[in-house]
C-alpha cells in the first residue's frame, strides 16, 4: 500500500469560517421561520389575552433580522474575495483554466461515478474547494442575491427604513407579490438541497481522504500531501489548486 506523508496547511482563515458558520446559523432560522410564516401553524385560540397572541410577529422579526445577518455575511463574503488568502480569492473560483476543468473530471470520477482514476495526477487534488464545489457556490451566490431581492421586495411596504424600501421595484417588476413569493419559496428549497449534498460530500470526502475536511471549517486546517505542496512550490500558480 503506498504511503503518503501530510503537511498541517492553514486554508480556510477566521473570518472565513466565521461568514460559514453565521451563514449556517442564518439559514437555518430563516428556514425554520419561512416554513412557519408560509403555513402558520394554529396554535391560538381566541380566548388568549392579547398581550400572549403577538407569536407570528415575533416570527416575522426573527426572520427579518435573520435575512440581515445573511446580507451582511454575503456582503463580507465578498469583500474577503479581493483581501483573503487564495482559498478565498475570487481568482480561486474563476473557471476559465484549464486546471479548474481537470479537477473538475476528476471530481466527477470520484464523487458521481464513485471510480477511481488509472493514472493519478497530483495536480488534480484541490487543496482548497474542489472545481465541483466552486461551480455550486456560484451559482448558489445568484440564488443568494435572487432569495435577498425578493425577500426585501416583499418587506419594503412594511417596513420604514430605507434599505428594504429601496425594494419596492421588485413586486411591480415581477407583476405581483404571487410570483416573487412563488421565487422566494423555490429559492429556499434550493438552499436545502444545496445544504444536503454539501453535508454528505463533505463527510464523504472527510472518510475517503482524512485530510480534516469536516474540522478544517472549525479550526482552519487541512492535512495536504508533501507531494502535492511540493507542485504548488514549483509551479507558483493558483491554476495548479
Amino acid at each position: 500500500m503506498k504511503t503518503y506523508n501530510f503537511k498541517r496547511v492553514m486554508v480556510w482563515e477566521l473570518p472565513v469560517r466565521i461568514f460559514h458558520w453565521l451563514n449556517v446559523f442564518a439559514v437555518i432560522v430563516l428556514t425554520i421561520t419561512g416554513f412557519i410564516i408560509a403555513d402558520p401553524p394554529a396554535i391560538i385560540s381566541s380566548s388568549q389575552e392579547a398581550t400572549n397572541t403577538h407569536y407570528f410577529g415575533y416570527v416575522r422579526f426573527i426572520h427579518f433580522v435573520s435575512a440581515y445577518v445573511f446580507l451582511f455575511v454575503m456582503i463580507m463574503r465578498i469583500y474577503w474575495l479581493f483581501v483573503g488568502n487564495r482559498f478565498a480569492s475570487w481568482r480561486a473560483f474563476w473557471p476559465f483554466r484549464k486546471a479548474f476543468w481537470r479537477n473538475f473530471s476528476h471530481v466527477l470520477k470520484m464523487d458521481i461515478f464513485l471510480q477511481n482514476e488509472k493514472v493519478e495526477d497530483v495536480t488534480k487534488i484541490s487543496i482548497g474547494h474542489n472545481s465541483i464545489a466552486k461551480i455550486s457556490y456560484i451559482a448558489m451566490f445568484f440564488i443568494a442575491i435572487l432569495m435577498i431581492i425578493t425577500g426585501f421586495g416583499l418587506y419594503a411596504d412594511m417596513s420604514s427604513w430605507w434599505l428594504p424600501k429601496s425594494f419596492k421595484w421588485v413586486v411591480p417588476f415581477f407583476g405581483g407579490d404571487y410570483l416573487v413569493r412563488t421565487i422566494h419559496h423555490v429559492c429556499m428549497w434550493l438552499f436545502i438541497f444545496f445544504a444536503m449534498v454539501h453535508v454528505y460530500l463533505v463527510m464523504y470526502h472527510d472518510w475517503l481522504e482524512g485530510r480534516g475536511e469536516v474540522s478544517s471549517m472549525v479550526g482552519g486546517y487541512k492535512f495536504v500531501r508533501e507531494d502535492r505542496l511540493r507542485e504548488e512550490d514549483k509551479v507558483k500558480d493558483i491554476d495548479t489548486l
